[in-house]
């Protein structure tokens, strides 16, 4: 049973665990994409819920959590905008394995509907020409000896 077992405490007190609470959910807000441990979720949809009520309350609510006024501004005009049709269910969360130190579970924390970023996996396809062996611009053990033996030469 989990009777009075409510909420993530994280091994912290009360006001360190808000301080990194605060600091998580500006970086959320800021890189729409973050790793980290699950206990956010809560929080970070919430605030995307203040956001969408768009009126002075609500805003002061949400700089009461997040302590950055850029990221609040930007939660209220464009994230809040994205999820105007939404009901909930802001963020997505995408298992990453363990955390070497201590074996907590990390997940990427991400909002739905973020937009994406060019990867390097897009590049992948292309690859660059090479120089055949033996020509200018290869660098193997042999060439280099041959450097080595020209310039003391």
């Amino acid at each position: 049973m989990r009777h009075r077992n409510a909420g993530y405490k994280l091994g912290r007190v009360t006001q360190h665990r808000w301080a990194l609470f605060r600091n998580l959910l500006v970086a959320l807000f800021r890189h729409e994409r973050i790793t980290t441990t699950k206990a956010m979720r809560g929080l970070a949809d919430h605030m995307v819920t203040l956001a969408k009520r768009e009126n002075l309350h609500a805003r002061r609510q949400a700089l009461s959590m997040i302590p950055d006024t850029e990221v609040v501004g930007r939660l209220f005009d464009t994230i809040a905008a994205r999820f105007a049709d939404r009901h909930g269910g802001y963020t997505r969360i995408i298992k990453a394995g363990q955390r070497p130190g201590d074996g907590a579970p990390l997940v990427f924390l991400e909002l739905v509907d973020r937009v994406e970023t060019p990867t390097d996996k897009d590049k992948k396809g292309e690859k660059k020409e090479r120089a055949p062996k033996g020509e200018a611009g290869a660098t193997g053990r042999r060439k280099r000896k041959e450097k080595v033996a020209a310039a003391s030469g």
